[in-house]
């Protein structure tokens, strides 16, 4: 059984016990999540669109840390102007565990 749900802005396919790394969420390590927002059920087989959600579906997860993502350093430089910019990023993640897909 797999859903396609969305999950802070974007739509990842999730199983049973599944670690997934998404955007930071609101909420303490340890907690339980629902996600309402549920695209896709495949449940053996049997595949239920939503337009667009699917009624009544839920996905639980629960947060298991809140991490940083590699730096990415982003260079601009103009030739012979002598203007050089560095600059680097880390974005948030919040990694989670899928415990159930409710239909």
């Amino acid at each position: 059984m797999y859903a396609i749900v969305n999950i802070a802005g974007q739509q990842f396919k999730v199983a049973k016990d599944q670690h997934l790394f998404v955007h930071r969420l609101q909420g303490d390590e340890g907690a339980s999540i629902e996600f309402d927002n549920v695209l896709l059920v495949d449940n053996g087989g049997a595949i239920t669109v939503g337009a667009p959600a699917v009624s009544g579906a839920k996905v639980s997860a629960k947060i298991v840390s809140h991490l940083k993502g590699d730096k990415v350093i982003v260079f601009h430089k103009k030739r012979r102007k002598g203007y050089k910019k560095k600059n680097g990023h880390r974005q948030f993640f919040t990694k989670i565990q899928i415990s159930d897909i409710t239909l």
